[in-house]
Parts: structure tokens; C-alpha cells; sequence
């Protein structure tokens, strides 16, 4: 028996938000591997976690959209999402994704660099002759909690692929403290054991993606599975407190005991 136990209908606006899963080919032959971001401890928003890289949606990403003219056949503020994906992995990571252009190691640090300084993207872009691919970052899902006692992001989810990615990366030492190239399942597998911490949505959606062994197949994936913004709420299940999500939004499992999850 299931009772739905929490109201969301006053929670807090929401911040616009980007993320984007990864992905690589295993370089010895075993299911592709994500790019997953270890979050410093310091951070108010789920400090030490395991997470893909992503951030909030600035205003220049705005400014990025309205200078380019190939946005235009994207909604603004998914065009926007997708910006501020490309770019908070550039700042995490170093890694430059979902542009048009010659990238190279030295091209991608002199943007990293630049960023963290706290230079536009726009000019960034421009000043290396890339222009942002938006095709190349496919639609994986949206999220939106409503929970009161937790910072409230709008967060949409996306799928990149690097392809062989024989890649040396390091964290930015601010936001993040260590990156590591890993199956999902084996993600999963890391968290249960305790080496390291995973939060409800990062945990669903590695469960979602660790049901296939490559890019391609997630892509299909995705674009077969109608997209709906994916709310958590609290029900109770045989008299235990529940942190759920529509059964229905393309994810394997839906939820977890409440006590055992971690939002943030």
C-alpha cells in the first residue's frame, strides 16, 4: 500500500541548471565509460559527492545563444542549458565538448584558464574560432525537486560522447577536489561499497544508464522515451517512508527508503 505523504506546491523558484553525462569508450574493451566529478566538501549543494559535471545557468550563456544563429530551432533556455553544460565541463574538467572547431590541448587549457578567471564564454568561443555543435548534446532528462529544506534546481540532463577519449584530465581544484572515467554500473558498485557518495538523482539516473553498454544505444534510448520533468516526492510504502519519481519517466527503479537517500 502506498500513501503520498508531502505537499510541493510552495516550494522555492528554482535556479536554471545544466549537466552532462560524458561518455568514452573503455580503452580495454569493457561497457563505455561517464565522466564523474568528485564535489568538494565545502559546497553547500551536495558537497563530497560524486556527480557529472554541470552548474547553474549564467546570464552569458543567454548571451552566447542570442549571438549564434544556429540556436535558433532550440528553445532558448534548452540552448541556454546546453551552453552552460559545454562550459561548466571546461571549467571542471578541462575537457571541451559540443563545439565546432579545432580544439586542442593547449586551446582547451587557455578557455579553462580564462574561465575560471571569470572571462565571458562568449568571447571565449570566439577568440578560438568555435561556434557551440547544439545537436551534439542529446535531451536525457529534467529534474526539478521541490523539497523546501534543500537548494532547488532546475536541471536538465544531457549525453555527450568523446568518442575513444584517451584523455588527461584534472579537477579545477575549487568546486571539485578528483574526476574519474568509470562504467555507470561500476559507479554504482563504488557508492554501495562506500568509496564513494551518490546523490538520489545522480543514483537514478546512473541506475537509467547503466542499462546499456554504449553511447549509442543511450542515445536511442532518449530520444525514444518521451521527456517529462521528473519531481520526487515522499510516500509511504508498507509503512516506510519513501523518496519516489513517476514510474512511468524511463527509469528502471523509482525510488529508495527515505532514510537511505541523499539529496544533497
Amino acid at each position: 500500500m502506498t500513501t503520498r505523504i508531502d505537499g510541493q506546491e510552495d516550494a522555492p523558484p528554482a535556479r536554471p541548471a545544466a549537466t552532462v553525462v560524458v561518455f568514452r569508450r573503455d580503452p580495454e574493451g569493457g561497457p563505455a565509460q561517464i565522466l564523474m566529478v568528485e564535489r568538494s566538501g565545502a559546497m553547500a549543494f551536495a558537497g563530497g559527492a560524486a556527480v557529472f559535471p554541470g552548474g547553474k545557468v549564467d546570464p552569458g550563456d543567454h548571451d552566447v545563444v542570442q549571438g549564434d544563429r544556429s540556436a535558433a530551432p532550440h528553445d532558448p533556455d534548452d540552448a541556454a542549458a546546453r551552453v552552460a553544460a559545454i562550459r561548466e565541463t571546461v571549467e571542471e574538467t578541462g575537457l571541451v565538448i559540443g563545439v565546432n572547431g579545432v580544439v586542442t590541448a593547449r586551446m582547451a587549457e587557455d578557455a579553462r584558464r580564462r574561465l575560471l578567471a571569470g572571462e565571458a564564454f562568449a568571447g571565449i568561443l570566439r577568440d578560438h574560432g568555435w561556434a557551440i555543435d547544439f545537436p551534439s548534446l542529446v535531451p536525457f532528462a529534467r529534474w526539478w525537486p521541490r523539497h523546501r529544506e534543500i537548494r532547488v534546481y532546475d536541471t536538465r540532463f544531457y549525453l555527450a560522447d568523446v568518442g575513444t577519449g584517451a584523455l588527461d584530465l584534472v579537477a579545477d581544484a575549487t568546486e571539485n577536489r578528483n574526476l574519474f572515467w568509470a562504467g555507470a554500473a561500476e559507479v554504482l558498485a563504488m557508492a554501495d561499497a562506500g568509496r564513494i557518495r551518490i546523490i538520489f538523482p545522480t543514483r537514478r539516473n546512473l541506475e537509467r544508464l547503466a542499462q546499456w553498454d554504449d553511447f549509442d544505444a543511450v542515445r536511442r534510448h532518449a530520444l525514444d522515451t518521451p521527456q517529462r520533468i521528473v519531481t520526487p516526492w515522499t510516500e509511504m510504502r508498507n509503512g516506510v517512508p519513501w523518496l519516489v519519481i513517476p514510474s512511468d519517466a524511463g527509469y528502471p527503479v523509482d525510488g529508495e527508503p527515505l532514510e537511505q537517500a541523499s539529496r544533497g
